[in-house]
């Protein structure tokens, strides 16, 4: 019966820390030049300054951050919300990844993996 409680009480505290992450709805990359113009799209139940999306991030697949967008006020009335911030992109990586960050739960375990040699895939878009 010990074991069961633990169990339980394990799942659920885990559980509810990721109730209310912050979503990724979309992400579009378009080429200007040298740099990448990106636009992601974030859904967040902010409820003032206590609890609200503040940044999101484009990280390498080898884990190196190449940008980081943040945000300086929570988005209570504007939801969903969409952010833009300009980089470059080396060209050696077509392979990265999209992170989410809320003020309560840090970085969301939900990302958007992208491909820049395909123009299309699960919430992002590549425009060339």
């Amino acid at each position: 019966m010990r074991k069961l409680c633990v169990v339980l009480v394990t799942f659920f505290w885990g559980a509810s820390s990721y109730a209310g992450d912050v979503q990724i709805i979309d992400v579009a990359l378009k080429k200007r030049g040298q740099n990448w113009n990106i636009r992601v799209m974030l859904k967040h139940d902010d409820t003032g300054w206590q609890h609200y999306a503040d940044a999101w991030r484009v990280v390498a697949e080898d884990g190196k951050i190449l940008g980081k967008k943040l945000f300086q006020k929570p988005h209570v009335e504007e939801q969903p919300f969409s952010r833009s911030l300009i980089i470059k992109i080396p060209r050696n990586i077509s392979k990265l990844y999209i992170e989410a960050h809320d003020s309560v739960h840090g970085w969301s375990i939900d990302k958007v993996h992208i491909d820049l040699d395909i123009r299309e895939g699960p919430r992002y878009r590549v425009i060339r």
